[in-house]
């Protein structure tokens, strides 16, 4: 066991739960190991920003994350001049502050932001870790304990909102779904406490749900859905409402599918 995963350690930090499914916690410890970028792909509400928390508390680093978006500009990552108290300023932004720092740099759905704004990631992701700073002249190093991870949701992925393939293959990738039954049981259990019996529920409801991802409904029911429901029900809530409220109306606005969709609800749980 090496020096980062030993329990000591472990019962000093507060970790945020995470449920591995296959041998992705190891994977990502290999890859901060070898100064590699991470790139996550998986479907909204699967565990990737939970795995990333848990992953960067577990190796005890500081952890910046940016929700990424169309009108995210290199500036915003890197950082801008700001006039203040009658003089000129620099001001750091995230990706800056978390390579001054060793840190984690998380950009979540990158495919949402600008094409021309990725490019700056690419210093920081060849054997150069760079992080250069037009603005002010300085060009950073990135510490051994700095590491770039980015995710994003393939399902989304169209002509204008893709990553370039020049972008892609600077990174290792680790491929996220939804877990196996018994798992998602647990993991929803885990964290709302709900009993056994509702969790299977809800699961084996979310498979009948995500076998019309692409027919009735855009989105499959994620694990996050899941958890809301299980919340709500074991706050008191009845388990239909609660259902309608969390994995229902969430995921659809045609009347007729909402419709569909609360008859399979009331019949799971005996209404």
């Amino acid at each position: 066991m090496n020096d980062l995963t030993a329990p000591g350690l472990m019962a000093t930090l507060d970790i945020p739960y995470y449920q591995p499914v296959g041998n992705e916690c190891a994977l990502f410890e290999y890859a901060y190991r070898n100064r590699l970028p991470l790139l996550i792909k998986g479907p909204t509400g699967c565990g990737k920003t939970r795995f990333v928390a848990h992953m960067a508390a577990r190796l005890a680093r500081p952890l910046i994350t940016v929700a990424c978006h169309d009108d995210l500009t290199a500036a915003d990552l890197v950082g801008r001049h700001l006039i203040g108290d009658g003089q000129t300023m620099w001001s750091d932004g995230p990706l800056t502050r978390a390579v001054r720092q060793g840190g984690i740099c998380y950009l979540d759905e990158v495919v949402e932001a600008r094409k021309d704004t990725t490019v700056v990631l690419h210093p920081l992701t060849d054997d150069r870790r760079i992080l250069p700073i037009e603005r002010t002249g300085e060009e950073l190093q990135a510490p051994d304990e700095f590491m770039l991870v980015v995710s994003y949701n393939p399902g989304y992925q169209n002509l204008l909102k893709s990553l370039k393939p020049s972008t892609r293959q600077r990174f290792v990738a680790i491929n996220f779904g939804f877990p196996p039954a018994d798992l998602e049981q647990r993991i929803v259990i885990a964290e709302t406490g709900v009993d056994a019996l509702r969790a299977t529920q809800l699961v084996t409801l979310a498979g009948h749900f995500r076998q019309l991802k692409d027919h009735d409904l855009e989105e499959a029911v994620s694990t996050r859905l899941l958890v809301y429901a299980a919340s709500l029900m074991h706050a008191g809530c009845d388990p239909v409402d609660a259902c309608e409220a969390a994995l229902v109306e969430p995921l659809t606005d045609d009347p007729d599918t909402a419709v569909a969709l609360l008859e399979v609800i009331k019949a799971t749980f005996g209404k």
